[in-house]
């Protein structure tokens, strides 16, 4: 293997661009989500001895696939059990070449629907598809289930042997099972994208090429449900907030918080796909949903021309519509953060510390983090600077640690 520590980026780099699709494309051939799993992991570790001496390939995840469907046949082959699969796959893989492999284009969806199978539990469904389709590792995703990282490496594992045992198929189910997963799937695409939009993990504060996977499959996913608003409430809200990507990093790839960014770079064109989206879904006339809530809040960000000049009063509306139809402690914190700026700071921090006295959010740095910057506002410099610091120990995105630390700094100066 190779040790070659600039190889191994590369490799996790292609990896987390193309595994989704790689692990997607092999587990609708060979039908079993952790076979495809070790065939995909099997090619990489084969790729860290090949690469070295031979150089990366043009297309590494047409090479990474053809190899994993070799390693699959001649598993085939030891158990003599030359079926259907291995004479369809057999007859042409020789002739796989970096121009020919195009990846299907909703493979990856079919993995999402398999994910969400009802046979498994919401919790299970969610962890699952962010493990094989977001490519986030067990620790991030135990983070952001609040739970130990045993707890989720054994709720994984369960998961995958009970699609296992249930047989369920990796394709996009008909029509009449779309409302037992509609749910689950729209759940899924958004926490893959915002993971992409704020990494959970690691040295940057984007993931972009995992937010615009996002994107794309809740693309796919309202040409398959053209008549479910929350679909296009979801597509409404990633195009929104997608659009600040160019503004929310640095020259260095440090993050640009929303009162700093230069609305200019803002992709105005992905602006107006939100807006026409969020119009489409209130035609309906079947009222607001989560989503939809969560997109008129963004639409508010992206029509304003300052922070200052944001219609904070309606964002507070739209954050207490959104509290009654999806309760949450993040929702609620949100919602804190929006009283702060059109009421003044002691009214957003007095909830701010409702959530903390009710021990919602325990170990994450989300609390801290809004504490203080509310209590730099109100003056109280040394209480804001010790949150700030409880903040950053938290978070385990190097940058977002970083950025939290130097404004400590700034107000101990």
């Amino acid at each position: 293997m190779s040790s070659d520590p600039d190889l191994s980026r590369r490799v996790a780099a292609i990896w987390r661009i193309e595994g989704a699709r790689i692990v997607a494309a092999l587990a609708r051939v060979v039908g079993d989500l952790a076979t495809a799993e070790d065939l995909a992991q099997d090619a990489v570790a084969e790729a860290l001895v090949q690469w070295p001496r031979d150089g990366i390939p043009n297309n590494p995840g047409a090479w990474l696939t053809a190899v994993a469907k070799r390693r699959a046949i001649d598993g085939w082959r030891r158990q003599r059990n030359l079926d259907e699969k291995y004479r369809l796959m057999g007859a042409d893989l020789d002739e796989i070449s970096d121009a020919e492999w195009q990846p299907i284009d909703d493979d990856v969806l079919r993995l999402v629907f398999a994910a969400c199978h009802p046979v498994l539990s919401r919790e299970a469904q969610v962890a699952l598809t962010l493990k094989v389709v977001g490519g986030l590792d067990t620790e991030a995703i135990a983070r952001l289930f609040l739970v130990p990282v045993p707890t989720m490496q054994q709720r994984i594992v369960r998961a995958k042997k009970a699609l296992t045992a249930a047989r369920v198929p990796f394709a996009v189910p008909e029509p009449a099972e779309w409302p037992a997963r509609r749910g689950a799937v729209l759940s899924v695409i958004y926490l893959i994208f915002t993971e992409g939009y704020a990494a959970s993990g690691g040295d940057a504060v984007l993931r972009t090429e995992l937010a615009h996977e996002a994107v794309r499959l809740g693309r796919v996913v309202n040409r398959l449900m053209p008549r479910e608003p929350e679909a296009l409430g979801l597509s409404a809200l990633m195009e929104l907030q997608a659009s600040r990507f160019a503004a929310r990093v640095d020259a260095n790839g440090d993050a640009v918080l929303l009162a700093d960014q230069d609305r200019r770079r803002w992709d105005h064109s992905a602006i107006t796909r939100g807006r026409a989206l969020l119009d489409r879904a209130d035609a309906m006339g079947k009222g607001r949903g989560p989503y939809q809530l969560q997109a008129a809040i963004a639409l508010c960000h992206a029509e304003a021309s300052s922070v200052e000049a944001t219609d904070w009063d309606r964002v507070v509306l739209l954050y207490e519509m959104l509290g009654r139809v999806a309760p949450s402690p993040v929702v609620e914190l949100n919602r804190a953060v929006a009283v702060s700026m059109a009421s003044g700071p002691l009214e957003g921090l007095s909830i701010v510390d409702d959530l903390a006295d009710a021990g919602v959010l325990k170990g994450s740095h989300l609390i801290p983090s809004v504490r203080g910057e509310l209590l730099a506002r109100l003056g109280r410099h040394d209480e804001a600077r010790a949150q700030l610091l409880e903040a950053a120990d938290r978070t385990r995105n190097e940058r977002a640690a970083a950025l939290l630390r130097r404004k400590a700094e700034a107000l101990g100066r």
